[in-house]
């Protein structure tokens, strides 16, 4: 795609002309010693205001992650995981069995999931062997009804980065909306592309609190988009898609950058020792490398060795079945007593 390629011709025209749903906190934000406009039930007992509808566009939240991303809160949109996120652009620029999306396997399997609830094809250009884009390919089979490509960095199940200069050339020339999910960005040394986005209109940058910060149990996803896609976005999602705890809790977390900086360094620490300890065990016959908190881990009979780590209260994820990843187990860096228990039962059950 060009840069000054329109991305607003790929919306659907019915996105483009629909008039979003009027909330009444929409119509009224402001201090008021009685609330009388949303048909609340109007006590409080717990004193949270959970009687309350909470703010529909997360203004505090939006605010605080501007200075913490160091990106304009008109960027960011706010959604139930990065899962509604992906679903919503879907609706926004898909249209049924009218439209094909991208994928490149090995890679999150919600891609895949939201084409089929959507009934839009997914076409698969799986990574090469050194789990990096085939960009040549996809752009040979990209064509007018390929509306969206899914680029996830660093990639999941693989933990590897995409190279930067295949995903620009992506962007130049792909005709479509390119969606990079950067769910494991907090523990890459790769800068995030959240800043290149006035330099490409037709990008989309997903990230989540579920991993680094720990936040998986609040669901709360963020895209990070050009101001006018994200004003879509606000009108095409549920009024009140983020719950007033969930948003209380988000706030105060995002208050303790340290504890999350703290959290980071340990877990990298972690990753970097299990790594070392993995490639020691039996039957290990590749530890890949990893810019994510799990490690992919290729080892003999894998299915069998989920088995026994399972039978022994350790569950990691086998990955055995997905392209490009037999015999593998990804395993996600724990606490270091967790990573002991681990290492300890895995030279016990490997062979």
């Amino acid at each position: 795609m060009s840069n000054q390629t329109n991305w607003k011709e790929l919306v659907l025209p019915h996105i483009l002309k629909l008039q979003a749903y009027s909330s009444a906190r929409d119509e009224f934000s402001g201090e008021a010693k009685v609330f009388l406009d949303a048909n609340e039930n109007p006590f409080d007992e717990e004193q949270q205001k959970w009687n309350r509808y909470p703010d529909p566009l997360q203004t505090r939240i939006k605010n605080q992650l501007s200075d913490i991303k160091g990106i304009s809160a008109d960027n960011i949109f706010l959604g139930n995981g990065s899962d509604e996120a992906i679903d919503l652009l879907f609706r926004i620029f898909c249209n049924g069995s009218e439209s094909n999306v991208i994928t490149c396997p090995p890679t999150y399997g919600m891609y895949k999931v939201s084409s089929s609830i959507h009934n839009v094809e997914n076409i698969e250009v799986p990574l090469r062997e050194d789990f990096q884009l085939d960009v040549k390919e996809v752009l040979k089979i990209a064509n007018e009804q390929s509306k969206m490509l899914f680029i996830c960095s660093p990639n999941n199940p693989t933990g590897n980065s995409l190279r930067k200069d295949d995903i620009q050339h992506l962007l130049q020339n792909f005709t479509g909306i390119i969606v990079i999910d950067e769910a494991y960005i907090d523990f890459s040394a790769q800068k995030s592309w959240i800043h290149e986005l006035t330099k490409y209109p037709n990008l989309v940058v997903l990230q989540t609190l579920s991993k680094a910060w720990g936040l998986a149990s609040a669901r709360l996803g963020m895209a990070f988009a050009n101001q006018d896609l994200i004003k879509i976005l606000n009108k095409v999602k549920p009024p009140y898609n983020i719950s007033g705890p969930s948003q209380q809790l988000v706030a105060e977390s995002l208050t303790k950058k340290q504890v999350f900086d703290h959290q980071v360094k340990e877990i990298l620490e972690e990753r970097d020792a299990l790594k070392l300890k993995l490639k020691d065990i039996a039957g290990v016959k590749k530890v890949y490398p990893t810019d994510a908190n799990f490690i992919l881990v290729k080892i003999n009979d894998a299915k069998s060795i989920y088995q026994k780590l399972i039978e022994k209260g350790i569950v990691v994820r086998d990955r055995s079945n997905v392209k490009l990843c037999d015999d593998c187990l990804r395993i996600t860096v724990g606490t270091k007593e967790e990573n002991k228990v681990l290492i300890k039962t895995l030279e016990e059950v490997s062979d």
